[in-house]
C-alpha cells in the first residue's frame, strides 16, 4: 500500500502499456509535444469535463464527469472523465442526493479508433480498481468510447486484465523511481506518437545498425587475419 504523497498519475499506466519510452519521456524527463492527436483528445476531454454539467440525471442513469480516483493499492491517482451510477437492487453503492443503490460504470474518452495494444483498456481497469477501493464495490465491467468509431467498446474488467494492469502500475514505478529511460525502437505506432521528433526512434536505430555493421566488420577481420595465419 502507497501513502498520498507516493501516488503516480494513473495516465502513466496507459503510457507503459503503449510506450515504454513514452512513459519515461513524459513522467521521469518531463519531456511533453502536442501534435493533432493530442490537441484534438485534449479538446474531446474539455468538452466532456467542462461544458457539461458536473453530474447529470437521466432516470435511473447517474452521470458524474470528472471524478477523482486514487488506488492505495496501485499507488495511482487520476481524474476519471465519466462515470456512470446504475440504479440496482442491491450490491450498490449509495450516492449522496440520490435514492437507492447505485453500480458505478467507468467510461473513458478516446479519440480515434479502437487499438490493437490493450493500453485503453489498462487505464480503465486503472478506474475501475480505484473505484472499488474508494466505493467498496465491485466493479466488473466499463467502456471506451472512440470518436473516431462514435461508438462504445464493452470491457469486462476481469482477473487478466487486472493482472496486466498491476504489472504496468509495477512497471510504470519502477521507470520513475529509478529513472529509467528505455532505448527508442521504431515501430507502426510511432507515426501517431506526439514524442516522434524528441524521441528520434529512427536515429537510434540507424547507430544500433551501424554498430552493428561496424561489429560484424570487425569480427570478418579477425576471422580473415587469423584464418590467413592458420594457412
Amino acid at each position: 500500500m502507497f501513502s498520498e504523497d507516493e501516488l503516480l498519475p494513473l495516465s502513466g499506466v496507459q503510457h507503459t502499456v503503449f510506450c515504454e519510452r513514452q512513459a519515461a519521456l513524459i513522467h521521469v524527463e518531463q519531456v511533453w509535444k502536442d501534435n493533432a492527436f493530442t490537441i484534438s483528445g485534449r479538446h474531446r476531454h474539455v468538452n466532456v469535463h467542462e461544458e457539461a454539467p458536473r453530474r447529470e440525471r437521466r432516470g435511473d442513469l447517474l452521470i458524474v464527469r470528472g471524478l477523482g480516483l486514487r488506488s492505495f493499492e496501485l499507488g495511482l491517482s487520476g481524474v476519471a472523465d465519466v462515470v456512470e451510477f446504475h440504479r440496482v437492487d442491491s450490491d450498490g453503492v449509495e450516492v449522496p442526493g440520490a435514492r437507492g443503490l447505485w453500480q458505478p460504470y467507468p467510461v473513458e474518452y478516446k479519440r480515434g479508433r479502437r487499438k490493437t495494444h490493450r493500453a485503453d483498456e489498462v487505464q480503465l481497469c486503472a478506474q475501475a480498481i480505484c473505484l472499488e477501493e474508494m466505493l467498496g464495490v465491485q466493479v466488473p465491467e466499463g467502456a471506451l468510447f472512440y470518436g473516431r468509431e462514435q461508438r462504445r467498446m464493452e470491457v469486462r474488467i476481469d482477473d487478466e486484465l487486472r493482472d496486466l494492469t498491476a504489472r504496468a502500475a509495477r512497471r510504470f514505478r519502477e521507470l520513475v523511481e529509478n529513472g529509467i529511460t528505455p532505448r527508442a525502437r521504431k515501430e507502426k505506432k510511432c507515426e501517431t506518437c506526439s514524442l516522434l521528433e524528441l524521441c528520434m526512434p529512427e536515429a537510434m536505430t540507424r547507430r544500433r545498425s551501424a554498430r552493428r555493421y561496424l561489429t560484424a566488420a570487425v569480427d570478418r577481420s579477425l576471422e580473415t587475419r587469423d584464418g590467413g595465419g592458420e594457412g
